[in-house]
């Protein structure tokens, strides 16, 4: 097996995911430029710097030009000179070896399959919410990531800036909040220094109760799921099991929020523990839909499905209307906003280029199902994510609840 480079950081919860891939597939992985040294760290940092420059890093199979774009990290290399990026890419990328790597990631059968993306991307967009959340306002006082981020990096950094580094890490990841969809009541006192609370942000309605709420309800659906059999879809890890881990477990470190997880959902909080601690590598076991995952699956369809159906709305109105700027660059200048409304709640956010991508693909595979197995995903599954899907502009209301 080969061993792959992950240049990332422990508090990613796509490093995460993708740490928990490659132990699934039986490769060895490092985690730069932590375990490197400081030369070799150095010329990694530049190597990938200049292949994003270059446009260079790649996304597998492709990357979608004008809607994709690069992260601040992880990134992952077998030879330390060609880069990837996109932690489920990664688990599409090990699919393609099977040779290397003989229990896919991503199920075989159609309904399976589908079910595993959408799984997939419901953590990978909206459960960064979720966690980001419980980081910055349900653990601000206790959460170690500045600490550990700016450790990690130590051997990218000149002599003496570590601390540094750490309160501007804190102060940057609490101030993203509001991007982050986390945007604090007016009269919101976080109990902690102000550079480490998250702030409101005027025009937009708060979302700090909207996000708990939806929060535990995942919690809920995972433990229903996890009463029944040790993983998502069955009898050994996919890929929506990594996703879930990733974005999960990212408050695993976190004392505050973990310390309730745990209270919440106590089934969760092993199973986040087991997969940190390597012990998901089997690959013996079946893959079937179950009744245990419909609370789960009818909270991402309360959630995740109709914000992809208001951002790509959105997305098409500031195309029609001139806009050019997206994402956090957009966020950051008042541009691209648009209100929406989740699990009764009102907010505020910016389109998301890459969400318009996820949704697309995940049309692309619904309509790829033959009509059979569609129905019989939302009649058993899935409420309402035919209209959804149909028609990525179409009210929210088909989806939302």
């Amino acid at each position: 097996m080969s061993s792959f480079i992950l240049w990332g950081l422990t508090a990613s919860p796509y490093q995460l995911k993708m740490q928990s891939l490659l132990d699934f597939a039986g490769h060895s992985w490092t985690r730069w430029p932590d375990a490197a040294g400081r030369w070799s760290a150095l010329s990694m940092a530049a190597r990938l710097h200049w292949a994003i420059r270059r446009g260079a890093v790649r996304r597998f199979p492709a990357m979608a030009v004008g809607l994709d774009e690069y992260p601040a990290v992880p990134f992952y290399t077998e030879d330390g000179r060609h880069f990837y990026y996109d932690s489920t890419a990664l688990a599409h990328h090990l699919d393609q070896h099977p040779e290397r790597h003989p229990a896919p990631l991503t199920p075989s059968d159609p309904a399976l399959a589908f079910v595993c993306q959408l799984i997939d991307e419901a953590f990978d967009e909206f459960g960064l919410y979720m966690v980001h959340h419980m980081r910055w306002v349900g653990s601000a006082r206790s959460t170690p990531m500045g600490v550990m981020t700016a450790r990690e990096f130590k051997s990218l950094l000149p002599p003496g800036f570590t601390a540094r580094l750490a309160a501007r890490l804190c102060r940057r990841q609490a101030a993203r909040c509001p991007y982050l969809f986390s945007v604090a009541p007016g009269n919101y006192v976080a109990g902690v220094n102000p550079d480490r609370a998250a702030p409101p942000r005027p025009g937009f309605p708060p979302t700090h109760a909207l996000l708990e709420e939806a929060w535990r309800g995942y919690l809920a659906g995972m433990e229903a799921v996890l009463a029944e059999q040790p993983y998502l879809l069955g009898g050994r890890f996919t890929l929506a099991d990594a996703s879930a881990y990733g974005q999960l477990g990212m408050n695993l470190v976190d004392p505050e929020a973990i310390e309730l997880l745990e209270a919440l959902a106590p089934r969760t909080y092993r199973w986040l523990c087991a997969i940190r601690d390597q012990r998901h590598c089997g690959r013996a076991g079946s893959l079937a839909l179950t009744p245990s995952l419909q609370p789960l699956l009818r909270m991402i369809c309360a959630t995740f499905v109709p914000l992809m159906v208001q951002n790509a709305a959105a997305y098409a109105r500031e195309l029609a209307a001139g806009e050019t700027l997206f994402n956090e660059a957009a966020f950051d200048r008042g541009r691209a906003l648009y209100d929406g409304r989740l699990l009764g709640h009102p907010f505020r956010a910016v389109v998301k280029t890459f969400q318009v991508r996820v949704w697309r693909d995940l049309k692309a595979s619904w309509s790829a199902l033959d009509g059979d197995t569609r129905m019989a995903l939302e009649h058993d599954y899935l409420p309402g994510i035919a209209t959804a899907l149909g028609d990525g502009a179409s009210s929210p209301a088909a989806v939302a609840v």
